[in-house]
């Protein structure tokens, strides 16, 4: 009886975890191997800190998903039906990482985008957990976990961002009316 609880109980969350992977097929991963290796910063210093030092700047959820890569249930995130003006930055570091003309509802509970502000603020890397093969989605100034990226996403590039709402900071565009 244990074990079918366990078995249950590992399923659920594989789920849930998972949710944002629908398209990926035989092993394809949504970046090419050269972009997987991009470390490019264009001369931005990259930040090092020890889990102490981030767990007194990061709120808990921010430091399980920003540095253990972990992630927050879907649909839950304050960002996922968020559709105001303006830019997205990196919670960990202040870093850049999307403009809101480039988000879409992709209807996988998270935030989600077709192309960062800035190649250079993304990194990438195979990401070969819970028995699957993705592209992980990475800060490059903070190594802060961001999300995934996948093939699926609209024109023009193709791509879906599917990114934590806990991992980024939202500033709306000047002039903006409060609603």
């Amino acid at each position: 009886m244990k074990l079918y609880f366990l078995i249950a109980l590992f399923i659920t969350i594989t789920l849930s975890l998972t949710g944002c992977t629908r398209s990926e097929t035989k092993g394809e991963t949504a970046m090419s191997e050269n972009q997987l290796s991009s470390d490019s910063l264009d001369n931005q210093e990259v930040i090092n800190r020890t889990d102490e030092e981030w767990q007194k700047i990061l709120t808990p959820e921010q430091f399980y998903v920003l540095r253990k890569k972990g992630t927050e249930r879907p649909y839950t995130g304050k960002y996922d039906q968020h559709f105001e003006e303006g830019i997205y930055f990196c919670a960990g570091c202040g870093t850049e990482l999307f403009k809101s003309e480039t988000k879409f509802d992709a209807g996988c509970g998270w935030p989600s985008f077709y192309q960062p502000s800035s190649e250079s603020t993304i990194k990438y890397e195979e990401d070969t957990s819970l028995m699957m093969r993705r592209t992980e989605v990475l800060c490059s100034k903070c190594g802060g976990h961001l999300g995934h990226v996948f093939n699926d996403g609209p024109n023009p590039t193709g791509l879906r961002y599917c990114i934590n709402s806990v991992s980024l900071n939202f500033v709306k565009k000047e002039g903006q009316k409060i609603k």
